[in-house]
């Protein structure tokens, strides 16, 4: 539905503009300067001369210089002397870079707030934990623990001292079976005495 609206729009521009019944309110009145020579930037002539350039399409206009960029903003006073100015200076040779202006794209707020707005409480008690639960929560009922009777047959009859049948013979295959073994004192590796680092012989003196 909005693609058939944009389109229809564009139409009716397009229609408006071929008839001359185009309205110039629909356009900003900022345009960006792209790709500006950084002389304008340092020499106070180049920029002198690049005010005046712009200002003869317009009665107030002003500049703002973003050097980082190389880009400048220049506002005049209504669409007409945008459209004018960007018509005569778009892709113009200035201090030997093609300098291009384009329209500035306006941000139309749809609230007139101009602070922001708190976020909607959707889902915030993963982030900080309420007070009570949440409107819907349900307690998951846990699942019964898993008992492993043969495994605890298996413990009782385990005896210290004693062999232990883990896995009886059957057919041509062997039993397995544990013996306990000897539980020798650990002895404790004596600690070696760290040597310290013989100082070099100091050289003789002649």
């Amino acid at each position: 539905m909005d693609a058939v609206n944009g389109e229809s729009s564009e139409r009716q521009r397009t229609s408006r503009q071929s008839t001359g019944e185009f309205q110039y309110s629909e356009l900003p009145v900022a345009l960006i300067a792209t790709n500006v020579s950084e002389c304008v930037f340092t020499d106070d002539k180049e920029r002198a001369a690049f005010e005046e350039m712009c200002s003869v399409y317009g009665e107030r206009v002003e500049f703002h210089y973003l050097p980082s960029f190389r880009r400048i903003r220049v506002t005049y006073g209504s669409p007409e002397e945008a459209v004018g100015a960007r018509i005569a200076l778009h892709s113009k040779d200035i201090c030997g870079s093609i300098v291009n202006f384009y329209f500035a794209q306006t941000k139309i707020l749809k609230d007139s707030n101009p602070s922001l707005e708190l976020p909607e409480p959707v889902r915030q008690f993963l982030i900080s934990p309420p007070a009570s639960p949440p409107i819907g929560w349900e307690p998951v009922p846990e699942s019964e623990p898993v008992i492993d009777y043969d495994l605890l047959a298996a413990l009782a009859n385990l005896a210290p001292g004693e062999t232990h049948e883990l896995h009886p013979a059957q057919g041509n295959k062997p039993s397995i079976v544990v013996e306990p073994c000897d539980d020798p004192k650990a002895k404790r590796p004596v600690p070696s005495k760290i040597q310290q680092t013989k100082r070099p012989d100091l050289p003789c003196s002649s």
